[in-house]
């Protein structure tokens, strides 16, 4: 098993253990993007929550971050618009990329959705490397997704 692997893995185990339908939404964000951040040490790692029209900051570990992002603007209002996962080899090349951080060079951003489908918001991670995330980081990532959603 490769170090990574290694790492999601007991990632996954922490998270598991961590989350609690009865602490509260913030909270339990606050506390994977601190697990995600000593595990991994990635430049950026924190939620962007649905208010109206925008993506408002919530919990996050890193340097200070942008506070509001529009429907469809950049990779977090993309991966809203279509509902899908976004993996950015190079932020720097991405057609309307928001540079909140200048060290950021890519990016995944995974929809947390509710019960019944709806996105309430987006997991957002940055790296100071290109390429900086692969399918290995999609598969656990996405189960980190499915541990929040298992509490919404």
């Amino acid at each position: 098993m490769n170090d990574k692997v290694s790492k999601y893995n007991s990632l996954l185990s922490q998270i598991n253990s961590l989350v609690d339908r009865e602490v509260g939404l913030i909270a339990n964000l606050a506390n994977i993007s601190a697990a995600i951040k000593e595990e991994f040490d990635f430049l950026w790692i924190g939620f962007y929550l649905v208010s109206g029209n925008e993506l408002q900051l919530g919990p996050f570990q890193g340097p200070v971050a942008c506070t509001k992002i529009a429907y469809g603007k950049g990779v977090c209002g993309s991966s809203w618009k279509k509902e899908e996962i976004l993996i950015v080899d190079d932020v720097q090349l991405y057609p309307g990329h928001i540079s909140c951080n200048e060290a950021a060079r890519s990016e995944i951003v995974l929809p947390v959705r509710d019960k019944a489908g709806k996105v309430l918001g987006v997991l957002d991670i940055d790296s100071k490397e290109v390429a900086g995330f692969d399918a290995t980081d999609n598969q656990y990532l996405s189960q980190v997704v499915k541990a929040i959603e298992s509490i919404l």
